[in-house]
């Protein structure tokens, strides 16, 4: 892999990977001097400095384009032998601009958003570190020193899901006196930022076991190396550990992306303000984790040129993936609250992601699947953080997270209903003008054309999957802005508060984002060429995975004339076919309100059942909670109130009682008497001289 031509050793070229990640990190150190001075000033040193990396980070894409690369070593931990340093190759450079980029926009919306709040120092030293941690991920060159990333993000999570700690109603999740399995469905910030921070660590425990068990193998952490020297998974996998081992770094993806069966943790994050919502969701934190199976899934399938099948490994990943996806979107089809419905939103659509990179795994054409995920999760960052700063702004204006206490709001919030049409219609998939459309086609595509054992399945479930999302989406946009206003929207505007758009400021940023969501989507099948082109090459220069000429099989020819060129027609269809279902369903009941869906759904017991368990989260929420808290708090209050309070306890009591009694005893003994001691000893003698005769 060449170096940039204008890079030396250690030039601006190496020095621009480094300020990347630490340019925020350096904003986080400052930003609370800044705050002594002026709170509202540290919003724009947060904005500066996150410009700044955005800009470092944009320089890198000639390079990266051109399938070149900057690798630089510092020493780190020289006893054995292990060095910090930075890697920019074509994946991490896209990876790292998307970051920085939309960072950037959240972080010039947050400054809107949060004006006027008390603790502005806190939350943009928690954004800039946010946003340090995520780069961190992103540029590491080793396992360890992402580790140290991986964890920056997990606590700038638990500290901004969790910051508006003193748990006023307002800032809860869930409706309040709900209950499923007797447990209560309502959670507070604080409550919320532990959770995450306690689900993700399980995830975080098996990817530090993955990692340390490849270093025992390895010796090494570095990635490159790893790729370099291969006999390492040969060891491994002559005594079966090395699919465990990467099974247990996938853990970590789990945790981190929020997936099946640690997913949970996601939708109660939404306590957090919305600025941290999308920044979680589009360019930080839920992305590590796709992101790790990106860096670490070449390196796996390239093992099979030396005749090690990962096959289990990389079907995990497909499973994975297409459950959460199914599992989340149907979540989403009945939820009320607009932010939590964009949670689960979002655990789909990585599930999806992660569907895409399990089935590359699996399929002969590695890089088709590999750059469908990929492709999915740009475009994914673009139109979410768009639909969380909007949803963001209509919180911030009508004072609810109910979107039953909205609706009718197109007239009053044009530039907001505008840009969330455009982003809703990326996550719907609209046919050929959005960047969703061709990201998810390119999955279909990836999975139809596998040929694998699970294909077909896994195939059906992307559908069906899609189909909801369609309907989900349409749904929101239909209760938010469609329809009479709210009850509570009615009673805001008698007290005086009339609903209005965001400031620019606000609207700005998802303005863009909406934007280019069709302007990228227009062009979207070029696009996904162009990211096919240079995945194509990365691949191949970098883990000797090739690629035919010939990448879509199954009976492909143009379409429309060779506009579609290249395009399978079975994924095609699939993708229209659910847009236009998903779309005509929540139309009629939710735009056109032909069909009152409250009505339909109590109308038939087989669809009040089903909404019912959709609502109650499939009660593994409920469940989760029975089995690793109240289970496990119900067996400690038994312990403790009857092993240890009354066995140890009364235990501990019978040597005092024992030692106790035998010093009375001895007090007993001690009469000060002459006469007393002397009769003692002489019946001792007595005794003794006794037992002698005998």
């Amino acid at each position: 892999m060449a170096i940039l031509p204008f890079d030396l050793v250690s030039g601006l070229g190496d020095l621009r990977v480094w300020a990347i990640w630490i340019l925020p990190f350096a904003a986080a150190l400052i930003i609370p001097a800044f705050g002594k001075v002026s709170k509202r000033s540290t919003g724009w040193v947060a904005v500066a400095f996150a410009l700044a990396s955005a800009i470092s980070a944009v320089t890198l894409l000639p390079g990266a384009l051109g399938n070149h690369e900057i690798h630089n070593q510092i020493p780190w931990i020289s006893s054995i032998g292990i060095k910090a340093g930075v890697l920019a190759d074509p994946l991490a450079v896209i990876m790292s601009n998307v970051v920085a980029w939309i960072s950037f926009l959240i972080f010039v919306y947050s400054t809107g958003y949060m004006k006027g709040d008390k603790d502005l120092t806190r939350f943009f030293f928690w954004m800039a570190f946010f946003l340090g941690s995520m780069q961190l991920i992103v540029l590491s060159d080793n396992f360890l020193q992402l580790f140290f990333g991986w964890e920056g993000v997990g606590l700038a999570s638990y500290a901004l899901v969790g910051f508006w700690y003193k748990d006023k109603k307002k800032d809860h999740v869930g409706v309040e006196g709900r209950h499923v399995l007797g447990l209560m469905d309502y959670y507070s910030p604080t409550h919320s930022g532990m959770k995450a921070f306690i689900m993700t660590k399980v995830g975080d425990v098996m990817m530090l076991a993955g990692m340390f068990l490849i270093f025992a193998f390895a010796g090494t952490f570095g990635f490159r190396e790893l790729t370099a020297n291969t006999s390492w998974a040969t060891a491994m996998a002559a005594q079966h550990l090395l699919i465990p081992a990467a099974v247990l770094l996938f853990g970590g993806a789990i945790g981190k992306s929020a997936q099946f069966p640690l997913n949970e943790w996601l939708l109660e994050a939404m306590t957090g303000p919305t600025a941290v919502s999308a920044l979680i969701h589009a360019a930080t934190m839920v992305k590590a984790g796709v992101f790790l199976v990106a860096r670490l899934a070449p390196l796996f399938f390239a093992l099979a040129a030396i005749g090690i099948n990962m096959d289990q490994f990389f079907e995990i990943i497909a499973w994975v993936g297409a459950i959460t996806a199914l599992l989340l979107a149907t979540q989403g089809m009945v939820h009320p609250e607009i932010k939590k419905v964009l949670a689960y939103s979002t655990g789909s659509q990585i599930g999806y992601m992660m569907m895409a990179l399990g089935v590359a795994g699996l399929s002969k054409q590695f890089v088709d699947g590999y750059t469908a995920g990929f492709f999915h999760l740009i475009s994914h960052a673009m139109f979410k953080a768009s639909l969380f700063m909007a949803a963001g702004s209509i919180l911030h204006i009508v004072g609810s997270r109910f979107m039953t206490d909205m609706g009718g709001l197109r007239k009053y919030m044009k530039k907001t209903y505008a840009f969330m049409w455009a982003a809703g219609l990326g996550l719907m998939g609209a046919p050929f003008i959005t960047t969703g459309f061709w990201s998810k086609d390119a999955i279909f595509a990836a999975v139809y054309q596998s040929g694998n054992t699970w294909a077909i399945p896994i195939f059906a479930i992307a559908v069906i999957t899609a189909v909801i999302t369609a309907f989900y989406t349409t749904r929101m946009i239909g209760l938010v802005f469609f329809g009479n206003k709210s009850k509570h929207v009615e009673d805001m505007e008698k007290e005086g508060h009339h609903v209005h758009e965001a400031s620019p400021s606000m609207w700005v940023p998802y303005g863009i984002l909406a934007v280019l969501t069709i302007g990228v989507g227009v062009m979207g099948l070029a696009f996904e060429h162009q990211i096919h082109d240079l995945f194509v090459n990365y691949l191949g220069s970098t883990f000797g995975i090739k690629s035919s000429v010939e990448t879509v099989a199954m009976g492909s020819q143009p379409l429309l004339g060779g506009f579609l060129e290249g395009v399978n027609p079975v994924a095609l269809m699939a993708s229209l076919a659910a847009f236009a279902i998903g779309f005509g369903l929540g139309y009629v009941f939710y735009i056109g309100r032909f069909v009152d869906p409250v009505k339909f759904v109590n109308s038939n017991i087989f669809f009040y059942a089903l909404h019912k368990f959709f609502l109650n989260r499939w009660y593994l929420n409920a469940l989760i909670y029975w089995g690793f808290v109240v289970a496990p708090l119900y067996v400690a209050r038994g312990l403790y109130k009857y092993f240890e309070n009354f066995v140890l306890e009364g235990f501990n009591v019978v040597p005092e009682k024992t030692m106790a009694g035998g010093a009375r005893i001895m007090q007993a003994t001690q009469t000060g008497v002459s006469q007393s001691y002397l009769y003692i000893f002489g019946v001792g003698i007595l005794i003794v001289v006794f037992l002698l005769l005998i």
